[in-house]
């Protein structure tokens, strides 16, 4: 019953949603984020414990205001995503402007394919749309949702954009053989990669502060030749703004844990610098950093931060892990 209810709520949402006038629609997701944001929920208390981080010097006053534009930035890109399926190609092609384009269409005319790899940030599902119309469609990959209708109807969602969704699990598939594989085949992959959401994650320094990031990205290039293009997101008024910055590459020297550390904290330095451009667009309302996780107990009795183990928001891409041949999970 519980899961017949919450697809229920989500497909109305979606029917109706995509009729609403843009402004109608608009105003009714300010309203949902500043009601969340009046209520001070675990979510909102925990995005402004990440914006301290990233703006340590704000006062309260200025913390909340910023959280209060990065509960409306997070709740554009749900009225977005909800309303993405009926907007037009000239649409899309208007509202998204992408800086370092010809840097992606070098990797991919190469031959060498190319990972994407971005934060939580802005809406990525409306620049994969953007990417797709330009001639690249590419594979992703998704944390499965309950119920099984829901997620099936995201996928479906997403297919439609152009994107190959591969389930994270329960589908059958060897995720990490088959983003090798559309590498190799000189295809483009995509994938959310500022979060861990397993304990196979690399640890990086990011804001002054340890925390992890997957192991995938980096793990899959040196493991294919792929590319890895590094991607920051923001909102500029009614546009969405991209930039893929330029490859990060394979270091000459370490093992290859230390070459996917060396990858993935560049990738984090990167990210970084955009979050902190635009801080309001990092939809970031999980635990994050390393010190705010609970602990674990070893075998041993050593107390060792536990991994980040908070669902991902509904169908958004979530990232790869290390490959199944170097470690033990995806």
């Amino acid at each position: 019953m519980k899961d017949r209810l919450v697809y229920a709520a989500y497909a109305s949402g979606w029917a109706v949603l995509r009729h609403l006038p843009e402004p109608a629609a608009r105003g009714l997701f300010d309203r949902i984020a500043d009601f969340a944001w009046r209520r001070r929920g675990k979510r909102v208390l925990q995005l402004e414990a990440n914006l301290r981080r990233v703006r340590p010097g704000l006062d309260e006053a200025g913390l909340r205001e910023l959280s209060r534009a990065g509960m409306r930035s997070y709740m554009r890109y749900w009225m977005e995503s909800f309303r993405l399926s009926v907007w037009s190609r000239e649409r899309v092609a208007r509202d998204v402007r992408v800086e370092g384009f010809e840097q992606l269409r070098a990797a991919m005319e190469s031959g060498r394919g190319a990972l994407v790899a971005l934060p939580h940030m802005g809406n990525w599902d409306l620049a994969g749309a953007w990417v797709a119309l330009e001639g690249y469609p590419f594979t992703t990959v998704a944390e499965r949702l309950e119920p099984e209708k829901l997620f099936d109807r995201f996928v479906a969602f997403r297919e439609s954009l152009g994107m190959e969704v591969l389930a994270l699990t329960g589908g059958g598939v060897n995720v990490v053989g088959t983003l090798a594989r559309r590498l190799r085949e000189g295809k483009l992959v995509c994938l959310v990669g500022d979060r861990d959401l397993s304990e196979a994650g690399i640890e990086v320094t990011f804001f002054g502060e340890a925390t992890r990031m997957p192991a995938g990205p980096a793990a899959l290039c040196q493991r294919t030749g792929a590319a890895l293009l590094p991607v920051s997101l923001w909102y500029d008024g009614p546009l969405l703004r991209a930039r893929i910055h330029p490859e990060v590459p394979v270091p000459a020297e370490g093992d290859r844990r230390e070459k996917t550390q060396a990858m993935t904290q560049a990738m984090a330095q990167i990210w970084e610098r955009g979050i902190r451009e635009h801080p309001e667009d990092w939809h970031m309302l999980q635990r994050f950093w390393l010190a705010d996780l609970p602990v674990r107990a070893t075998v041993d009795g050593a107390a060792l931060p536990a991994a980040a183990g908070h669902p991902a928001d509904p169908a958004r891409p979530a990232p790869a892990g290390e490959p199944a041949a170097e470690a033990s999970g995806p």
